[in-house]
């Protein structure tokens, strides 16, 4: 005997209707919020400029574990892990350069990782002088100590190509850096004599 048309109608509306709820619990809902890593980190509230005088100043004894802060021209990309970037916007006028000058030992370094990068010279003194290759204006002159990370961060115009004289301990090393949209944002080849 063949199932009436009505029962049939029936049995395909039942089996559409179980099939959507099958794959709607396979399906990431679009409306669930995305796990926000500055949020999990306590960094939601900061600037692009804020984000890097906190994390670079950070004891390396303290950083959080899992979270990768990369320095670029124009903004920080922070990420957990492997997991989405989030890219935080700098100063459209200020490039961020972090500077590891060295004596014995130093590591190759393009992009400043907030988080992971480690100089030799942790918590030392020095002077930093950066003045513009054009016109020899000074761009900053400070004597200040490294961070924990071994590293001294300067904002520097945007654009422009400076020469960096660092003194250390009675040693001097040079090098020249630009601030351009390609340049590196971590330097350390400054090796001090």
């Amino acid at each position: 005997m063949a199932p009436s048309p009505l029962r049939s109608k029936n049995l395909f509306a039942l089996a559409v209707t179980l099939g959507a709820l099958v794959l709607s619990a396979c399906s990431p809902d679009p409306a669930a919020p995305v796990p926000d890593t500055l949020t999990a980190h306590g960094l939601q509230e900061l600037d692009g400029r804020e984000l890097i005088e906190r994390l670079d100043a950070l004891p390396v004894d303290a950083r959080p574990d899992g979270l990768i802060a990369s320095v670029h021209p124009d903004a920080v990309l922070v990420s957990e892990d492997d997991g989405p970037e989030t890219a935080v916007p700098l100063p459209d006028d200020e490039f961020y350069l972090s500077i590891a000058p060295y004596v014995g030992s130093t590591h190759d370094c393009y992009f400043h990782s907030l988080t992971t990068c480690l100089g030799e010279l942790s918590d030392q003194p020095i002077r930093v002088l950066a003045t513009n290759r054009t016109d020899g204006a000074v761009l900053s002159d400070s004597t200040t100590r490294t961070y924990d990370n071994g590293f001294v961060g300067l904002w520097l115009p945007r654009g422009i190509e400076a020469d960096v004289v660092v003194e250390y301990a009675g040693r001097t090393g040079r090098t020249t850096v630009g601030t351009g949209p390609d340049d590196p944002t971590c330097i350390t080849t400054v090796d001090l004599v």
